[in-house]
């Protein structure tokens, strides 16, 4: 827990306030569903690893075996698409766990292939349902001077999460007389996850804003003063201060409309849209899942033996989860779109060499160039994980105003999955019919995504919302106060009225840099 403090008590803005041991462990218990997304996600890779499962359901004699194969990837991200997309209406925050729990224990005892796919399908939309749900709820609950290292913890838990189900599919690749057991038992600890946060969620709290917006201004007031505890303040000030704010953004959120047709035909909202989209849709043109779910594949058509073919892709995401603990230090100290460009021009080079290495020594006995081609996947991680698994939730998070926000990190989400259905359909065909040449789709596009990310995507790091929101017009459309709002308790009670009509809060000092806010609008 110290590292956390230490992560999080740094910045300008409100440097020396930390989070209390309830904020920490709520956000620990919450970053399970991280976890649990990451291991959803990734387990397919061990599983199509494992010899066992391929004789199984005899995916390597069937003519559409390759086809069949690419299905399981691809029906997982289709399932991502629908589920995200309907997460505000379908489900909640129960739903996408149970549905997870089913999914696992329905894959890991499946019979019959067409059992196994239909499933792949449901548990995609339970995973992405969590991945979209978790940042906006942890984004909710901290508060916002720590939300750029906060976000990274979702990606560090989704990574630890990948980390743990390779080790537990090489693990079980050498039990050699488990039969069938060895993928059935790491498809089953699928249900572990889920099943711990469903277990828990009951001592969640609820977001402070989602409980305002459902007129429990009490509870959410209550849930506030527990989660931003400070011995240091006494009196409270910071969490009640933050219940204004929060109160009086929804006061105007509640004019506003916040469907989709409006995101669609309002132009700044249009171009969020697009920069939402846009940065994970560059992002997964590094081909990173391609790289984790058919991890044994790549090893294979280098050469690799059965053994290297899942204990590589066990490394490679050990390496990932300390470098997506290192990026928690870094995120909050370079321009975000720059970063984030870096890191996908970084991804790029990686890449080029990789097909420049297939290219000329595969197949061939250099021992060399061969592990060369390792080293370039493992290289791969250094951008990606430092410069854009955690960052793309938090660059989301940040061009959206509030109301907006949940659709927005939906719409971006959404495209993680749409982007990977044809990375990962395509894949299994592509490396058996092109090889080398499939690089040439992630590297082309990405490199022309690194060069647009850094000169027209807009900088937001480390600038108050209503600076956010004049980058797209949008100052008239949020109200923001100074965070170190100096209001005596006494004053906090007496201004607070019933949220059914609005806040009436009487507040001197509730300012944006000394200027009224809808005055310069």
């Amino acid at each position: 827990m110290g590292w956390l403090s230490r992560i999080f008590s740094t910045g300008e803005e409100g440097s020396g306030r930390k989070l209390n041991a309830y904020n920490v462990w709520m956000l620990l218990f919450v970053s399970i569903g991280s976890m649990t997304y990451g291991y959803t996600a990734s387990i397919i890779g061990s599983t199509l690893g494992q010899p066992t499962f391929i004789a199984y359901f005899d995916l390597a004699t069937r003519p559409n075996g390759t086809q069949l194969i690419a299905a399981t990837n691809g029906l997982f991200q289709a399932g991502g698409v629908i589920g995200t997309l309907t997460l505000p209406i379908f489900t909640d925050r129960w739903g996408s766990a149970v549905l997870a729990l089913i999914s696992g224990a329905v894959l890991s005892g499946s019979t019959h292939i067409a059992e196994f796919l239909v499933f792949r399908f449901i548990a995609g939309a339970s995973a992405f349902m969590i991945l979209a749900a978790v940042p906006i709820w942890m984004s909710e609950v901290v508060p916002a001077h720590l939300r750029g290292a906060l976000v990274n913890v979702h990606a560090i838990s989704l990574v630890f999460g990948y980390f743990v189900q390779s080790w537990i599919g090489f693990g079980f690749f050498h039990w050699t007389n488990g039969g069938n057991y060895t993928w059935r038992i790491p498809l089953m600890f699928q249900m572990v996850w889920p099943l711990l946060l469903l277990l828990g969620l009951k001592w969640v709290p609820e977001s402070p804003r989602w409980l305002l917006m459902r007129d429990r201004g009490e509870e959410a007031k209550n849930i506030l003063l527990r989660l931003h505890d400070d011995p240091s303040d006494p009196h409270h000030a910071f969490a009640r201060s933050e219940y204004i704010q929060i109160q009086k953004q929804l006061a105007l959120d509640r004019t506003l409309d916040d469907s989709w047709r409006h995101i669609f035909s309002k132009p700044s909202l249009r171009k969020r849209l697009w920069l939402s989209i846009g940065t994970t849709g560059f992002i997964q043109c590094s081909g990173v899942l391609v790289i984790n779910n058919y991890g044994p594949t790549l090893y294979k058509n280098l050469g690799f033996s059965e053994t290297k073919q899942l204990l590589y892709p066990a490394a490679w995401l050990t390496l990932a989860l300390g470098l997506n603990a290192m990026a928690s230090f870094l995120v909050d100290h370079f321009s975000r779109n720059k970063f984030l460009a870096i890191g996908v021009f970084g991804c790029m080079v990686t890449l080029i060499i990789e097909a420049a290495l297939i290219a000329e020594f595969v197949p061939s006995n250099n021992s060399a160039a061969l592990q060369a081609a390792v080293a370039m996947l493992f290289i791969f991680e250094i951008p990606y994980d430092r410069c854009l698994d955690g960052l793309q939730f938090t660059y989301i998070a940040e061009i959206w105003p509030a109301h907006l926000r949940a659709k927005g990190m939906s719409a971006g989400v959404a495209m993680i999955s749409l982007m990977n259905i044809m990375w990962l359909q395509a894949a299994p065909t592509a490396f058996e019919t092109i090889g080398w040449k499939f690089y040439l789709c992630f590297i082309i596009p990405g490199t022309i995504g690194s060069v647009i990310m850094w000169v027209w995507f807009p900088d937001t790091k480390g600038k108050p919302l209503e600076e956010v929101a004049a980058i797209f017009g949008d100052v008239d459309e949020v109200v923001v106060y100074q965070r170190d709002i100096d209001v005596s308790l006494d004053d906090i009670d007496s201004g607070v009225s019933d949220e059914k009509t609005g806040p009436a809060v009487h507040v001197e000092d509730a300012h944006v840099d000394g200027r009224d806010d809808r005055e310069k609008a």
